[in-house]
C-alpha cells in the first residue's frame, strides 16, 4: 500500500494524492498535554536558555518543498519514499536549579544584547519590533560616569529638562511672594500663595502616600462607630488578621492598572526621582534586589519598585518585581488590601520562598524579583543629609536566601534618599538614641525623631524635601543554587555584593552627592 506523503516528507515531483498535514514538532510542548501522553514536563529554564529551532525546521521543509514544485515538468512519476524517520529528540531533565548554575551571555550596558538569543527575540514578529521601537522612544542613555560606565533610564517628562536646577534654598527663598519683610531670616518660612498647581498636586500625592497607614487606620476606626456596619466590619477584621495573602507569593490580588497610575508621577515628579539602570538583566532568571539605604520612609524604594512612575517594566521587561515590607503591615485593615493590590509583600522567610519559587511560566519562579531594603528599621537611625551609612556588614540573611533559590543579587543605591529628612543626631542626643534602639529590639520597628517641612512651609512637618532622587541599579552578582548554603560561600557572595555596592558609589557620586559631607560607610 503506498505511503501517504507528509509535510515532514515533501514529494520529489508531483502527485495527486491528497497531503495529510500535521504538526512540524512531533512531541506537545504544553505541560498538560504531555502529561496525556506520559511524557516528561519540559522545563521551563531548558526552552529560555536554548535558541528554538523551530524556525530552522520550518525553513528547510519549505526548502524542500520548494525544490520539489521546481522539478514537477521534469519528474512526472512520484518516486518512493525511502527516507528514514526523523529521530525525536531526548526529553532533558534539566530543572531550574541546573539552570541557575550557567550564566547567562553578557550583554552590553546599552542593552544590545552579545549572546545568544531567546526564542521571543528570535522570531522577530512584529510585536518585538512595535516593542524596541517603543523602547527607543521611551529610553535613553545620557548620563556616563568617569570609567565609562553608561546609566539607562526612562525619559523624563519636558517639565524635568526645561526647569532650571537651582540651589533649593536660594530658590525657594526668592520665588512666589515674600510673607512681609524679614521672611528670609523668619523661623518659620511659609510657602507663597501662586505656587502652580502641578506643584501643588504632587505635594498633594506624597502627602497622602506619606499618612497612607494612619489615614485608612482613621477611615476603619471611623467606620467601627457605625454600628450598621458592623455585621461586614467584624468578619472583615478576622479576616484580615488571619489572610496569608502578604506571604503566598501569588500575586493574585495584584493590579496593574493601580501601579500605573498618573497618581504616581504626581508623586515621583515631586522630588523629582529617577530610575537609571547599569545593565540589562534577562528575564529568564530570578532576582533578589537589596536597596540603599533606608532612609527615614523609602521614598525612593516605593517609587521605583511598587508603581510604574519611574518606568521599571521599561527597562527590565519581562521581570515582575515585589517590594517587600514589614508582615505587621498586612494586618492593618484596609491598608492591607492597599498594599497587597499595588504588589507588595512580606519580608518574611516564607513570603521569600514563596514569591521566588512559585509564579513565572512553569510555575519555577522565572522572572520573579523581589526588592529588600536591606538595612532596615535600624538604618533609619543613621539616616543623615550628606552621609551614607549602610548596615550591612552583618546582613547575611538575604545572601543566604538568594542561594537557596538560586537568584542572583542586584545591589540597588539610591543617592538622595538620606537627603529628604532632618532628624535628632545621635551623638549629640544618645540617651535618645538608645531609646530608640530599645524598642527596636522589643516591637521589632523604631519611630525616627525627624522632621522636614509642612504642606504650608518649608521648616516644619513630615513631607519631604524637595530633592532629587537618583536610584542606580547596578549589575547582578550570580550565585550557584544549594539548599544548604555553605557558610564560607555565603561570606564570598556577600563580599561581592558590597565591591558592587561600592563600585556604585564611586562611580556615581560626583555626579549625584555633590554636596556630600563624607564617603560610603559600611557598619554592623
Amino acid at each position: 500500500m503506498p505511503r501517504i506523503p507528509t509535510l515532514l516528507n515533501p514529494p520529489r515531483a508531483a502527485a495527486a494524492s491528497p497531503i495529510v498535514t500535521m504538526s512540524l514538532n512531533a512531541t506537545p510542548s504544553q505541560p498538560q498535554d504531555r502529561l496525556q501522553q506520559d511524557l516528561t514536563p519540559k522545563s521551563y529554564a531548558e526552552a529560555a536558555e536554548k535558541p528554538s529551532d523551530a524556525g530552522q525546521k520550518k525553513s528547510k521543509v519549505s526548502k524542500k518543498k520548494k525544490q520539489a514544485n521546481g522539478n514537477q515538468k521534469e519528474d512526472s512519476i512520484p518516486q518512493p519514499l525511502n527516507d528514514p524517520p526523523v529521530p525525536e529528540p531526548p526529553v532533558s531533565e534539566k530543572s531550574y536549579a541546573d539552570a541557575a548554575i550557567e550564566p547567562p551571555k553578557e550583554t552590553q550596558a546599552n542593552g544590545v544584547s552579545n549572546g545568544d538569543k531567546t526564542p521571543e527575540k528570535q522570531n522577530g514578529s512584529k510585536d518585538a519590533a512595535d516593542k524596541t521601537e517603543d523602547e527607543k522612544k521611551i529610553v535613553y542613555e545620557k548620563l556616563e560616569g568617569p570609567h565609562g560606565v553608561r546609566l539607562t533610564s526612562v525619559k523624563p517628562d519636558e517639565e524635568f529638562e526645561k526647569e532650571p536646577k537651582l540651589d533649593r534654598q536660594k530658590s525657594e527663598l526668592t520665588s512666589g511672594r515674600e510673607a512681609g519683610k524679614g521672611w528670609e531670616r523668619s523661623s518659620i518660612r511659609w510657602a507663597p500663595l501662586n505656587v502652580p498647581l502641578h506643584r501643588r498636586l504632587q505635594t498633594l500625592a506624597v502627602l497622602l502616600h506619606t499618612l497612607s497607614i494612619a489615614g485608612m487606620l482613621t477611615i476603619f476606626f471611623f467606620l467601627c462607630s457605625i454600628p450598621f456596619l458592623w455585621p461586614i466590619l467584624f468578619p472583615y477584621t478576622i479576616y484580615a488578621l488571619l489572610s496569608n495573602a502578604g506571604q503566598s507569593g501569588t500575586l493574585a490580588y495584584r493590579k496593574e492598572w493601580l501601579r500605573r497610575l498618573p497618581f504616581w508621577s504626581l508623586y515621583a515628579s515631586y522630588f523629582p526621582a529617577r530610575l537609571h539602570r547599569t545593565q540589562e538583566l534577562p528575564s529568564t532568571r530570578k532576582y533578589i534586589f537589596g536597596y540603599h539605604p533606608h532612609g527615614i520612609i523609602s521614598h525612593g524604594a516605593f517609587a521605583a519598585f511598587a508603581t510604574e512612575a519611574l518606568g521599571f517594566s521599561q527597562l527590565f521587561p519581562g521581570i515582575t518585581n515585589t517590594l517587600l515590607t514589614l508582615d505587621s503591615n498586612f494586618r492593618i485593615p484596609l491598608y492591607r488590601d492597599y498594599a497587597i493590590r499595588l504588589g507588595l509583600g512580606s519580608v518574611s522567610r516564607e513570603s521569600c520562598e514563596n514569591l521566588l519559587s512559585k509564579g513565572g511560566p512553569n510555575g519555577e519562579g522565572m522572572g520573579r524579583a523581589i526588592t529588600i531594603v536591606i538595612g532596615g528599621a535600624r538604618e533609619s537611625l543613621d539616616a543623615e543629609p550628606g552621609r551614607l551609612r549602610l548596615v550591612l556588614a552583618r546582613r547575611k540573611g538575604f545572601v543566604k536566601m538568594a542561594v537557596r533559590t538560586g537568584a542572583d543579587l542586584v545591589p540597588v543605591l539610591c543617592f538622595g534618599e538620606n537627603e529628604l529628612y532632618e532628624q535628632l543626631n545621635p551623638q549629640e542626643h544618645p540617651r535618645v538614641h538608645r531609646f530608640q534602639l530599645l524598642v527596636k529590639k522589643l516591637m521589632g520597628f523604631t519611630v525616627p525623631l525627624f522632621h522636614a517641612r509642612g504642606v504650608f512651609n518649608y521648616d516644619v512637618g513630615m513631607m519631604p524635601y524637595r530633592r532629587p532622587l537618583n536610584v542606580v541599579v547596578g549589575r547582578p552578582v550570580q550565585v550557584v543554587q544549594d539548599a544548604k548554603p555553605d557558610q564560607a560561600y555565603v561570606d564570598e557572595v556577600h563580599a561581592q555584593y558590597v565591591r558592587e555596592l561600592q563600585r556604585i558609589w564611586d562611580e556615581w557620586k560626583d555626579t549625584f552627592a555633590q554636596d556630600r559631607k563624607g564617603e560610603l560607610e559600611i557598619v554592623e
